[in-house]
């Protein structure tokens, strides 16, 4: 950790709950199910990371959300959506989908293969209001675009060709590797989470693996690099 570092704690991985079924290996950052700790309720606006690996052709059969940004980031694998609105799509490792859950959305998620197993990220973020019209947007980030640096895929905003979420929260996606180093400066009054997704990462030279968190309070200017490659999350909060 370096010297000047203002305040970041590490969640670690073997810390998460985990959900198991017959089909679906879950782990849980945050409370979530039958899993609570009253230290990991969310973080901010952050509510819920789930890391969810889904068996082939199985899934969430329909079920409904409300008053929630529902975010679904793709590691490996594809996920087959439909929902109550009609929409229906296949997501795919880089892209990110949300869906504002608002006055009431119901949906079914499964894996879109047969063959192949299923692992992705889903992530929920509280909303600046409720009651809001549910709605869905995906769009498709390349590789080329998180090589060695971060993009941005979520905001409020929707700025930079990223997708609209109802809170002020940024959102940054990045695929490093092996002797990559990115820097991305907190500003005042700003809160961040990094979250690893695969391989292994470093804070200011501190090693973090895929399945750890950090939350970051305060001014600072976050140092992120690896040695042998890694994709993680960085979610800037108001």
């Amino acid at each position: 950790m370096a010297p000047n570092t203002v305040n970041y704690l590490i969640h670690g991985r073997s810390d998460r709950g985990r959900s198991q079924t017959g089909w679906l290996d879950s782990y849980h950052t945050f409370s979530f199910s039958s899993f609570y700790d009253p230290n990991r309720i969310g973080f901010h606006s952050l509510r819920v990371i789930n890391d969810d690996r889904i068996a082939p052709g199985a899934g969430f059969p329909t079920h409904g959300h409300r008053d929630m940004e529902i975010l679904t980031y793709v590691l490996s694998g594809a996920v087959e959506h439909k929902d109550s609105l009609g929409t229906g799509s296949v997501i795919r490792p880089g892209d990110v989908q949300i869906m504002s859950a608002g006055t009431g959305i119901y949906h079914s998620e499964f894996n879109h293969s047969q063959t192949e197993p299923l692992h992705l990220l889903q992530i929920w973020i509280l909303p600046d209001q409720q009651g809001l019209a549910p709605r869905y947007e995906q769009k498709a980030f390349s590789a080329e675009e998180k090589r060695g640096q971060i993009r941005l895929v979520a905001a409020k905003d929707g700025r930079d060709g990223a997708v609209t979420i109802h809170q002020d929260v940024d959102i940054y996606a990045s695929v490093l590797e092996p002797g990559d180093v990115v820097n991305y400066h907190l500003k005042p009054n700003r809160h961040a989470w990094l979250q690893i997704a695969q391989g292994v990462a470093t804070l200011h030279g501190e090693e973090l693996r895929a399945g750890d968190g950090v939350q970051i309070n305060g001014e600072e200017k976050l140092e992120i690099g690896t040695s042998i490659g890694t994709e993680f999350l960085l979610f800037d909060l108001a």
